[in-house]
C-alpha cells in the first residue's frame, strides 16, 4: 500500500476454458419419467380446478417434488459416473 497504482500487464495469457463431461446423458428413461411427470402435473391441476381439495394437492406435490427432479436424477445402469 504504497499509494502507487496497480496496472495489469498488457500481455496476460487468457486461459482457456475447456468443457468438462459430466456424465449426464439424456436417456428415454428420463424422458419417459418426464412426460410421465407431466401427466401427473395436468391431472392435478385438472383435479384442482373441479375442487378436489385431496386428490389435487398429492398430485401436484408428487409431480413437482418427485417426479420431475426424478428424471433429472435417474441414470441408465450403463451410464458412469461422470469420470
Amino acid at each position: 500500500m504504497n499509494g502507487k497504482p496497480v496496472v495489469k500487464a498488457r500481455n496476460q495469457r487468457k486461459l482457456a476454458t475447456t468443457e468438462s463431461d459430466l456424465g449426464f446423458k439424456w436417456g428415454m428413461g428420463n424422458s419417459l419419467v418426464l412426460a410421465f411427470g407431466f401427466v401427473v402435473l395436468v391431472a392435478g391441476y385438472v383435479s384442482l380446478s373441479k375442487g378436489s381439495i385431496t386428490l389435487a394437492p398429492v398430485l401436484l406435490v408428487f409431480g413437482y417434488v418427485v417426479l420431475i427432479p426424478a428424471s433429472l436424477l435417474i441414470r441408465s445402469p450403463g451410464q458412469s459416473s461422470g469420470e
